[in-house]
């Protein structure tokens, strides 16, 4: 019996992972662990963060593959019923940005496009990424249960968020309103706060003379309709002016009569401590003007362009108008001074970096608020997740991830779930034209308005992709009365980025309370991004993107898997560096030696021989078995950057420069060789399945399985 001189991963993975789907193991019925096992009767569950269907596998799900592949495979061979539940996302706003992109290459607009040939061209478009993502899960090596694999626009999964919107609703936690939104000019639709990117800035910063007080702006084009001037009721230096006085001055388009407004949202140490306010295009303003019932006038239209309030400047860009403003301001007499560079922080669209423009729109909210209120019948999406959280029945790896997330809990604000994009679950609700009375149609069989007989306005607007997304842990589970639910929710680890901790863990674990009642998952393992060699993020724009693919080709897929493990503390960025990669395919390399080495070297060898282990023997295997004992601590601490680098010491430093030297010099028994082979495969299994599996298939061992993927762990 005898392996190749080399290791061919190429030739190996493809058929050892055949191997794997056709044994049907991956499903958490096909393996009944043996009797005695003290594991036989529990469950483990990991539902996979679904892939956005929209390109390639990056290095960071070259991470999450492997570690929750880890996880799974270990849980498996210590004789857990296990689950890994594999799926694809839509994505939504994500998705239809990547195909604006392509039809732009092809000199095409989703705005010349009909609604229905975009929606046709989109699901094409990603049902082929579908196949494409899924392969190359496969070639990580993934032991997910592909007969259940879910995707965010099944039927099952939009029946199950059409009856979480309806119940809402019903729950008075969601509502139509018209409120200040953060508006994407290029792309048309509104975002929530989440998906908008801090951006500082340096701009002008112009002090303006308006009646008898001096403003401070840095967009002067948002101005034409300011019409109140706002001040602390504390501030002395505006004592003589009274809440509602009313004041005559010049402006930029001739005379108005302004009107004083006194809050307490005012910083009396910014700028000169006095303020106009523009309700339409700032959030601040928008508020002031709420607690005070006043007037809101757009002044900027849906494509970033000044509308006819602003006169001559109407129909232009508010970049190129805004010098022209001051000039005009500046012909008047009523510019004070200009501040050449002043820093400050802007809102920008997270995929394309336009600035964010706040508009009032009417949109869909869902209330989140941390106490909940008489409006909601006293309901609280966020506090029970906060209790939750509080009480420790999640756990969150690492722990100052668990501070992060009560703090954004704590401070909630309420979601503006609709987006003005095709491709998305539409949002089931229609208005009347007449009485403007609003119906949530699930079924879609409403046909006219119940309350005066009148025309339905169907919803145009789809849910923001997060709504679905976090959904997701019960949904693919079949809740509420599917046998998957029943068996393993709650799920038992959420592994993802800890830049997802407010996407999509928060709400995942908000909506999960809220439906089903039970926590979502146990723990949160969060782990770090994946950086390139020098430690900087990966960007198309700085030609630094690594494909995991390009690794696995190079080196073979247990040498990446492995390579992105050892020393991968939770939450910490992590360089890939490709002679690191390098370094442990030399690894795996050496295991296939030895292995050969051992399977060379049996001649005689009856495996159902009597075992007999000399005193020698026997005083290697307690040192084995401690090692074993250790790592396998570390395995169920989630440890698993400890355990492999462990198991990869003990492998080279012990079994080939030890153990294998003494049996050439008749130290060792023939028996041992083989059993510390065969029992260092199973512990570096999790870690690199094909080259272990490979080897495993030709070892004449007692009892051997049909796979090593279900053997049981050495330590039981």
């Amino acid at each position: 019996m005898e392996l190749p001189s080399n290791y061919n991963s190429k030739e190996v993975e493809d058929k050892i992972y055949q191997l794997w789907e056709k044994s049907g193991f991956f499903a958490p019925e096909a393996h009944q662990p043996r009797a005695g096992n003290p594991n036989r009767n529990k469950t483990f569950c990991i539902i996979m963060p679904p892939t956005n269907a929209n390109g390639n596998l990056h290095a960071g799900h070259a991470l999450v593959m492997t570690i929750e592949d880890i996880m799974t495979r270990y849980k498996r061979m210590r004789g857990y019923k296990t689950l890994w539940l594999p799926g694809l996302d839509h994505a939504g706003f994500e998705t239809q940005v990547v195909y604006e992109k392509k039809l732009e290459k092809e000199g095409k607009s989703r705005f010349k496009m009909a609604p229905e040939e975009l929606y046709k061209e989109i699901t094409g478009f990603t049902n082929e990424n579908k196949k494409n993502i899924t392969n190359q899960v496969k070639k990580m090596g993934a032991s997910c249960d592909w007969s259940r694999e879910q995707f965010t626009l099944d039927k099952n999964i939009i029946k199950i968020v059409y009856n979480t919107f309806e119940k809402l609703y019903k729950d008075n936690l969601i509502y139509r309103g018209k409120k200040i939104i953060n508006w994407c000019t290029k792309h048309q639709t509104s975002l929530s706060d989440l998906e908008t990117a801090d951006v500082e800035k340096q701009d002008k910063f112009y002090y303006l003379k308006y009646g008898p007080f001096t403003i401070a702006t840095a967009r002067p084009e948002t101005k034409f309709g300011d019409k109140y001037v706002v001040m602390h009721p504390k501030d002395k230096r505006y004592s003589d002016y009274t809440d509602g006085q009313k004041i005559d001055l010049e402006w930029i388009n001739g005379p108005i009569t302004a009107t004083v407004i006194k809050d307490e949202a005012i910083d009396m140490d910014f700028g000169t401590g006095v303020m106009t306010i523009t309700p339409w295009h700032d959030a601040v303003d928008f508020g002031i003007a709420e607690r005070h019932n006043l007037e809101k006038e757009q002044i900027i239209d849906f494509y970033g362009k000044l509308l006819p309030i602003a006169g001559e400047f109407s129909g232009m860009k508010i970049t190129e108008a805004r010098p022209l403003i001051i000039d005009k301001l500046q012909a008047k007499g009523l510019v004070e001074k200009i501040e050449e560079n002043y820093k400050h922080v802007v809102k920008t669209c997270y995929k394309c970096g336009s600035l964010i423009e706040p508009q009032i729109k009417e949109q869909w909210f869902l209330k989140m608020s941390a106490q909940g209120g008489s409006a909601s019948g006293g309901k609280s999406l966020a506090k029970p997740a906060i209790d939750a959280i509080k009480s420790g029945k999640i756990k969150f790896i690492p722990e100052h991830y668990k501070k992060i997330a009560l703090h954004w809990l704590n401070n909630i604000i309420d979601w503006n779930i609709s987006r003005q994009i095709v491709w998305g679950i539409p949002i089931p609700a229609k208005t009347c034209e007449k009485c403007n009375e609003i119906f949530i149609d699930v079924e879609d069989k409403i046909t006219s308005c119940k309350k005066c007989g009148g025309n339905l306005i169907k919803e145009t607007d789809t849910f923001d992709t997060w709504f679905s997304s976090g959904q997701w842990p019960y949904a693919v589970l079949d809740y509420p009365k599917g046998k998957d639910f029943k068996t393993f929710y709650p799920t038992d680890i959420m592994e993802t980025g800890g830049d997802l901790i407010f996407f999509w863990v928060s709400r995942m674990i908000m909506f999960s309370l809220y439906n089903t009642g039970k926590i979502p998952f146990k723990i949160v393992y969060l782990h770090g991004l994946v950086m390139d060699a020098k430690g900087q993020k990966m960007s198309k724009s700085k030609g630094n993107v690594i494909n995991p693919l390009d690794l696995t080709d190079k080196f073979g897929t247990d040498a990446l898997r492995i390579g992105l493990v050892v020393g991968n503390t939770p939450g910490t960025s992590l360089p890939l560096d490709e002679n690191k990669i390098k370094a442990y395919r030399n690894f795996a390399t050496k295991i296939w030696n030895a292995s050969r080495f051992v399977l060379m070297n049996l001649e005689g060898y009856n495996e159902n021989a009597k075992i007999a282990f000399t005193a020698n023997d026997k005083k290697i295997l307690g040192e084995f078995k401690k090692i074993t004992k250790e790592i396998t601590k570390e395995m169920d601490g989630l440890k698993f950057y400890v355990a492999s680098e462990k198991i990869y010491h003990y492998f080279w430093h012990t079994f080939c420069d030890k153990i294998i030297e003494d049996y050439k010099k008749g130290g060792v028994s023939q028996q041992l060789l083989i059993t510390i082979l065969a029992e260092s495969l199973k512990i570096l299994h999790p870690f690199m399945p094909f080259i272990t599996e490979e080897i495993y298939q030709q070892l004449p061992i007692k009892g051997k399985k049909d796979c090593l993927m279900i053997e049981s762990w050495p330590v039981e």
